[in-house]
Formats: C-alpha cells, structure tokens, sequence
C-alpha cells in the first residue's frame, strides 16, 4: 500500500485509453447548430468560396473555429480541440486550410462579410420563433445596446494605433440584443475600428446601429419597438436625430454629455420637481433622484426628444467632477418614448449597463485580442467571435431552465461544456455516457433533450 502524502491523491498517470472524449459537453452547441440550421445556412452563404473538389465545406470550417472560440479558443489553431474529436465534431480542417479560407474571405472583403451577416439575421429570425416566450422580443420590445470595446494589441497590427486610455489596439463598436434579467444577450454588429477612433463618432454609431437592425426580424428593423440605448457617446445630434428620422421612428434612450447650459438648468430645477429614483423591483432607490428638462436646453434637438437627468450621492471612493453639484454626481440621458414615468425611462435605461456584461463575455470568448494582422482577417475574426456569442446565447436559450439560463460563458465551459464521457456504440448508434457523479450532468442530458423536442430545420 502506497502511503499517500498531501492533501490530493496520487494518481498513476498513462497514455492509449480509448472511449473517452474530452469537451464532451460541447454537443450542446452541436446540437445547437443542428437544431437552429446555422450549419446549412452558413454552407449555402460561404458556397461561392468552396474550391471544386475541395474536401472540407467552408461553412463547416468557418463553424469550426467558431465552436473552437465559443468552447475557450482564443486563436485559429485552436481548432485543433475539436479535430482531437472527431466523434462529436466530425472530420475538422488542418491548420493550413482553416487559415486559406480565412485569407479567400478576407481578400473578397464586403461581400463575404454581407454573405455571413445574412445567413445569421436568416437563422436567428428561425431561433426567436423557436424559442417562443424565451425570446428576447417575447415582450413585444426589442432593445439593442451599442457600446464600445477596446481591445489590446501587443504587436504590430494593420489600424492598431493609441487609444484614448493611452493604451495600444483598437477600438471596435459592438452591438447587443439584451435578453433582459433572465437571459444574457446576443452580437448583432461588430464594426473594426482603429484605436484612435472617437467614442463619439456619429457616422460610426449610424453604420453599427445599420448592421444591428438588418440582424433583426424584418417587422423590427423600424418602429417603435426597438429601442436603441447607448453610453453618452451615442448622444451626438447627428445620431439622434438619424434614430428619429421620419420613416426609421425609432425608439432611442442615448447617454448625454453634462454640457454647462444642461448643468445651469439643472440648478434651476425647483425641488417638488425631482422624483426618487426605483430599483428593478419598485423599491426607492436610496440617495438617487430624477427629473425632466425643458426649454433651452432642447433647443437644436428633434422634436418629441425628452431630456432627463438623475442626481445620485456618489458611491464611496468616487471623486466628483466639475460638472456635478451641491456634492451630487450628475447623469443625462434622452430619449423619444412618451407615456411611462421618468423613474421608469431612469430604471430603462440604467439597466444599459448590462451591455458591460455582454463585453466582458465577449472579452472571454475571443475578443481577449486580435489574432490576425490585417484588419480585413481581423472582421472576419469578429464575426466568428459573433457566431460563437449567438451559441452561447441560443443554446441556453433554447435548452437551459432557471438559474443555469443565465449562466455566462465561463460558467457554461466550466460546468457543462468541460465534462467528460464514455463513447459508446451500440446497435451502429454511437452514445455519449457522461458521469453520473458529475454535479452537472442532469443539466446536461436535461438540456439535450429539449434540443431533441425541437422541429429539424426544414
């Protein structure tokens, strides 16, 4: 008997076991991608750039990378974890024609890029319908949050300049569709952008808030059910009055710069006008209050434009800025929609913060850095990390129940997607056994079979 020293066994450790497979949990997203028809219509969009008799498809290929990032790869080559599998994952492209498809699709530039864009609107338009009143329009609102991701470069790359942080990469604008507080969010627009890019361009907001409503179910593209939220670098007049333009009438909560003509009104607000501010649950929140602007201050603003301000004690460490007042932190922000109470519009729009979430997601899911060196192989990265996002987002959103909904990506690989099985064949059927004594494995087999229940897509 071998006498054990310290707190962890001793484990004999050697290669040639045969029927185990590692990341066996990532047949969630699989399935995901069987159930949702993503693998077909990725296919049929990336067929032009199929070479005759070529043996790997180039949607698989381009799905591939895509699962490797949404399973924790950070780089093409990691595409490698799934060819270890061939039983889960089927036969995966070598390295040298993962990184020729990568250099056809960026050499053919807009083109690939619409042809990618349209085959995720096509499928994601299906995964709502499927997924019924988990879907993120189920409330007959559609929000899409837009925000800014800085993103490090530790080497010379095409458009990697300094960043207003001082910092060295660059600086793309993403945006998401919040699933609101029982769900997390999905990409619907990632414009490349050098690091030097302003955070309040106009004709940047304009081109991602395009790509963002062509992502959408066509009966939300225009009107007041979708609602646009961005940070104060989304409050320029050009982009406002772009969301309000006749025919588009959309709805809009952007973030506002606390000019001095704002802040000299705000002083002028008598006290019966502010209202305490709300928590998610109606409760007051403590030391916050809002109230609504009028007058000169809309001067140069599109009509029916309402202007808000909240002033809220500052959390302990926070230093005041010049623009606050009486020892209060200042915050503005407008928007277009009529009829609910400002505390309510306040709440809406505060919870725009969630939007950090999404990022720090996708951080987590490939946008840690840009692998590539030209910024065309650099868009086609960010559409993988998009497709990898939708994954994440569909498959819990399709199949996962309660708490484990909410589950960001680090959760899911550490929970779900990192479990072992045995591969088993039986009667010419190949089974994936996964452990009984593994906490998660109800989570798992439970998540499969709502994948199961769902219709194959036509």
């Amino acid at each position: 008997m071998k006498k054990r020293i310290g707190s962890y066994p001793c484990v004999c450790v050697e290669g040639g076991g045969r029927g185990a497979v590692s990341q066996a949990g990532g047949v969630l997203l699989v399935e995901t991608v069987r159930k949702t028809g993503l693998d077909q219509a990725i296919s049929a969009a990336l067929a032009p750039w199929r070479k005759p008799r070529a043996v790997h498809d180039s949607g698989k290929i381009l799905l591939d990378v895509a699962l490797a990032v949404a399973l924790g790869g950070d780089c093409l080559a990691d595409v490698g974890m799934l060819r270890a599998e061939p039983a889960v994952f089927g036969a995966v492209a070598s390295d040298p024609t993962v990184s020729r498809l990568i250099d056809a699709l960026a050499a053919a530039g807009p083109k690939a890029l619409s042809a990618i864009r349209t085959a995720r609107a096509h499928v994601r338009d299906h995964v709502w319908k499927l997924a019924g009143p988990a879907a993120p329009d189920a409330g007959g609102q559609v929000i899409v949050d837009i925000d800014g991701v800085l993103v490090l470069a530790h080497s010379e790359k095409q458009d990697a300049t300094a960043t207003w942080k001082k910092t060295f990469g660059h600086h793309p604008l993403m945006a998401f569709v919040d699933h609101g507080p029982g769900g997390s969010g999905e990409p619907v627009a990632a414009l490349l952008r050098p690091g030097n890019a302003g955070s309040n361009t106009a004709a940047d907001h304009i081109a991602t808030a395009q790509l963002a409503l062509a992502q959408l179910p066509k009966k939300y593209r225009r009107g007041r059910r979708t609602l646009i939220r961005t940070d104060s670098g989304g409050g320029t007049h050009e982009f406002v009055a772009w969301l309000a333009q006749r025919g588009r009438w959309l709805s809009y909560s952007t973030g506002m710069t606390i000019t001095d003509a704002i802040h000299q009104a705000v002083l002028k607000v008598p006290a019966p006008a502010w209202t305490v501010a709300i928590e998610p649950g109606g409760e007051i929140r403590d030391g916050a209050w809002v109230a609504e602007l009028d007058g000169d201050v809309l001067a140069g603003w599109p009509k029916g434009m309402r202007l808000i301000v909240r002033k809220e004690r500052p959390h302990p460490g926070a230093q005041l800025r010049f623009t606050d007042a009486d020892g209060l932190r200042l915050t503005c922000f407008a928007t277009n929609t009529t009829g609910e109470k400002i505390e309510a519009l306040e709440l809406r729009h505060r919870r725009r913060a969630r939007a950090e979430d999404r990022i720090r997601n996708a951080r987590a899911t490939g946008l840690r850095n840009l692998p590539l060196h030209d910024a065309a192989q650099n868009q086609i990265w960010l559409e993988i990390i998009q497709i990898a996002l939708d994954l994440l987002a569909w498959m819990p959103m399709l199949a996962l129940a309660g708490e484990a909904r909410r589950w960001e990506p680090r959760r899911l690989r550490l929970r779900l997607f990192s479990a072992a099985a045995q591969l088993v064949t039986t009667a010419r059927r190949r089974h994936l056994r996964f452990a009984d004594h593994w906490p998660w494995t109800d989570v798992i087999t439970s998540a499969l079979a709502r994948l199961d229940a769902l219709p194959n897509p036509g």
